[in-house]
């Protein structure tokens, strides 16, 4: 084989994976299975003492601990598998590759005032510099950064490495080395964080973060570089709070605190199960990818039918938890509707990437229908968001109950939305797209009910009602509900007006 046929990044990066797993086995196996080696090591060295543990020395503990290979090969292999099948390793490689990533992805962390402000002052040192630094050194420094130029889609977005092999090569051996180093001079160091850090730095140097990007990768830092400070604090206290009271209960505290341990690992589980299930739902909205607007048509009715599943579930469990004061199916609902909200946000994230793919024939008119219906959407996710929130705050806020008649005129309302959307999810999951002129007939219907109970209200307000929190929380969700009703049928004239059931939508291009 030549010399030229060889990709001499692909054999540094294989080279490195093996290094910095060796490293990783040499710190963090050691790690793991050090101290409980450690404590049943000076068990037997107890009990073959045959002295009171009182009086028991700790100078065992000074000598060399002679680990049996056995127990270091199934320590391995737990690390082993645990890195390969366990989900919650996968989200923390998942958040270091997001945070280093050269591409726009969805960012997880919402940025604060500290990351503003470093990314601000780093701008303001970046234009001194540039005026500083002749114009020739400039272009050429930039020139070392070009990117190739790769026609943008709506998945190959997601299809792109994180980033290329040079960065590849240099995270895994400057990360090897280090963690080697420290290791040999016995000093106590996390590998993740320097892993972590590594990456951090050759994604800041290969300018991985952008104006876009930057202050949503700094936060997602200083949080990730906050949270282990934390978690050393909580530990320290912590172990120092467990100790005191084994020493103070003797074997019932340590019952007592295993069974905790227990209750607090189980709780996890199921909580992260949980995430993991939302996350993989059927329910979940997808981008759009069709080049036409009757392939978009088709394509974009699932999400449709699937919000409208949502926002009948959301409606109703508002008016519910109102009319029953359950305050934590409210605050449920909350966690609904902005779980909602931030799907149909990622969708309008992926308008960029969704317009490059276009044809030039039907760029205008199917970027239009699109931009619309996501507009549309995000107007009904933000009418239930209101009404969500309003409902929660007033129980949260222990006020008075509504009036026998407003919880009955209420839940008329929403019986008559839970008709509108079961008849919209219908239509839509089935591509009935005839079925939108019916639905829209009922729109006058559905804001004249509501009209007649604003009235209601009124006659009840100058007669009868004697609390404004009451008067205020119910003009308020019969005014937002009216808004919501028009944001839905505005959203069904578009599908109304647009689909022709003559014109066959063209077939997707693998």
């Amino acid at each position: 084989m030549c010399s030229s046929d060889l990709n001499i990044y692909k054999i540094i990066i294989g080279v490195g994976t093996f290094s910095l797993a060796l490293a990783f086995a040499g710190n963090d196996l050691v790690n793991f299975i050090g101290v409980p080696i450690a404590a049943w090591q000076s068990y037997e060295a107890w009990s073959a003492s045959g002295v009171e543990a009182t009086q028991f020395s700790m100078a065992v503990l000074s000598e060399k601990v002679p680990t049996p290979t056995i127990l270091l090969f199934l320590a391995g292999m737990v690390m082993v598998v645990t890195l390969w099948f366990s989900s919650k390793a996968k989200k923390v490689t998942k958040t270091e590759i997001d945070l280093a990533r050269q591409q726009d992805t969805k960012e997880r962390f919402n940025p604060n005032f500290i990351s503003r402000g470093l990314v601000r002052t780093s701008i303001s040192i970046s234009n001194i510099f540039s005026k500083v630094v002749p114009v020739t050194i400039q272009k050429h420094i930039n020139s070392q950064f070009e990117k190739p130029a790769i026609e943008l889609s709506s998945n190959k977005s997601i299809e792109l490495p994180a980033f290329d092999m040079i960065r590849a090569a240099v995270n895994m051996m400057v990360a090897a080395i280090l963690i080697s180093i420290a290791t040999s001079f016995k000093l106590p160091l996390s590998t993740t964080y320097v892993t972590f850090m590594v990456a951090m730095g050759t994604s800041l140097a290969d300018k991985a973060w952008g104006s876009e990007s930057a202050v949503y990768r700094v936060a997602g830092v200083l949080n990730v570089i906050g949270g282990w400070f934390f978690t050393a604090f909580i530990a320290f206290i912590g172990c120092g709070i467990i100790a005191f009271l084994i020493n103070l209960g003797g074997p019932s505290a340590i019952a007592i605190l295993l069974f905790i341990a227990l209750l607090i690992l189980a709780r996890n589980y199921i909580a992260h199960k949980k995430e993991i299930s939302q996350i993989k739902s059927e329910d979940a909205l997808s981008s759009a990818e069709s080049r036409s607007i009757q392939g978009l048509i088709i394509e974009s009715s699932s999400n449709v039918s699937k919000a409208a599943k949502k926002f009948k579930k959301i409606f109703a469990s508002s008016i519910n938890g109102l009319a029953t004061q359950d305050l934590s199916a409210l605050k449920k609902n909350k966690k609904d509707v902005n779980a909602l909200s931030e799907e149909i946000e990622d969708l309008r994230n992926d308008l960029f990437y969704f317009i490059k793919n276009l044809d030039e024939s039907t760029i205008k008119g199917a970027s239009n229908f699109y931009i619309n219906v996501l507009s549309l959407l995000q107007d009904i996710a933000q009418s239930l968001e209101y009404i969500s929130k309003v409902t929660f705050k007033h129980i949260n806020n222990n006020h008075k109950a509504l009036t026998f008649n407003q919880i009955r005129e209420l839940k008329e309302i929403s019986l008559q939305l839970e008709t509108l959307f079961d008849r919209t999810k219908f239509a839509f999951s089935k591509n009935n797209f005839k079925e939108i002129a019916s639905i829209l007939d009922s729109k006058q219907l559905l804001l004249g009910s509501i009209r007649e109970k604003i009235n209601n209200q009124i006659s009840r307000t100058k007669s009868e009602e004697s609390s404004p929190k009451n008067t205020t929380l119910y003009f308020s969700l019969l005014t937002e509900t009216k808004d919501l009703i028009k944001a839905t049928m505005a959203m069904l004239e578009i599908y109304n007006e647009q689909y022709d059931s003559k014109v066959k939508p063209p077939s997707r291009s693998k």
